[in-house]
């Protein structure tokens, strides 16, 4: 829940030129308010635009809700799914998640679908038994055609907002062992062809480290997407 649209308009001004030259997938996922100028402002760039949320219906008696064509008829290309803010405040559950995964991939949208654990969980030594079933409920219905389009956030919540970031080699572990799970599913060729984000605090210092890993496709990138500066340097990182 960061920047209004005049913000948005010159946040894009600052980052566009930067960024120009990657040859990364590089996607905004903005506030709702946002997203027609993100789209406006990066039209014939090499920035895609995704929203922070999308609900499972086309139409209906749910207020506040944005649905998936409203996201597409703006010229929305992404959407995060699952994050676990939405898990941890708003009571998004696995259940929920698969409902919103097919409306987007429906819709056309890509879903970046977020898992992860709790301290506790990591502590308590269910990471496995936990990333396990999000993945598998999460993804529950959704067909490997359509996983071609799926992205995976792996967000471990005791590392987001904290400081706090898995070590590069526990990273690469748990997002090896989602592909893993991935494959069980969906078989080698899916889970190979399959992008897996690491999202647990990634920033300007510590993302070269993380994105040389051999299993980590790519960041979910938080505070340091608000910066410009900061941005590019994770961008930079993952194209050496």
């Amino acid at each position: 829940m960061n920047k209004t649209v005049a913000e948005t308009k010159k946040f894009f001004d600052e980052l566009i030129p930067v960024v120009a030259g990657s040859k990364n997938t590089v996607v905004l996922c903005v506030p709702f308010t946002d997203l027609a100028s993100a789209v406006q402002a990066t039209e014939n760039t090499n920035i895609a635009i995704g929203a922070q949320n999308v609900h499972w219906a086309e139409s209906g008696a749910f207020t506040g809700e944005i649905s998936a064509a409203m996201l597409t008829e703006l010229g929305v290309k992404y959407v995060v799914i699952g994050h676990s803010e939405r898990r941890q405040y708003f009571g998004e559950t696995d259940e929920t998640v698969s409902k919103r995964t097919k409306a987007a991939l429906s819709a056309g949208l890509k879903p970046i679908v977020c898992v992860g654990e709790t301290l506790e969980q990591r502590e308590g030594g269910i990471t496995e038994k936990v990333l396990s079933e999000q993945v598998k409920k999460g993804l529950d219905g959704v067909s490997a055609e359509d996983m071609k389009n799926v992205v995976i956030a792996y967000e471990p919540v005791w590392a987001i907002g904290t400081g706090k970031t898995a070590t590069d080699e526990q990273a690469n572990e748990t997002i090896g062992f989602i592909r893993s799970v991935v494959k069980e599913v969906y078989g080698k060729e899916t889970a190979d062809e399959l992008y897996i984000l690491y999202g647990g605090s990634m920033n300007d210092k510590n993302a070269k480290g993380l994105l040389s890993m051999s299993e980590i496709d790519g960041g979910l990138i938080g505070g340091a997407s608000l910066v410009p500066e900061k941005f590019e340097v994770i961008v930079k990182a993952h194209n050496e």
